[in-house]
């Protein structure tokens, strides 16, 4: 689901899970505005397998999307396990994931009480 308070970071393309199926990705995005922690949502077109965040192969394909992108920094974690849907992912980005989503238009929120 696209709001127009997200930001679209990468298009469709298709990803791979651990059990060697292809998955076609709808698009990755976050929302343009955020506290801290920004949580990155990868929507696919089809019904995932139950616990697919937790597939590392498909983590890391995910990822390295994002590092083509040019993202530059570690590896992401799934986000909480309540966030995640049927055919979405949610992903926990790390502390420096937050340059390049400035570089995409997102504002951190908590800069405005510094």
């Amino acid at each position: 689901m696209t709001t127009d308070s997200d930001i679209t970071l990468s298009g469709p393309f298709q990803a791979t899970d651990g059990k060697g199926r292809t998955l076609d990705v709808k698009a990755i995005r976050i929302f343009d505005e955020g506290y801290g922690i920004i949580d990155v949502y990868v929507d696919f077109k089809d019904r995932l397998e139950p616990g697919a965040y937790k597939d590392t192969a498909l983590l890391r394909q995910l990822v390295e999307r994002l590092r083509a992108l040019g993202y530059k920094g570690p590896d992401f974690g799934h986000g909480d396990p309540g966030l995640q849907e049927s055919r979405t992912i949610v992903l926990e980005a790390p502390e420096e994931f937050t340059a390049f989503a400035k570089s995409r238009g997102w504002k951190n929120l908590a800069e405005d009480f510094d």
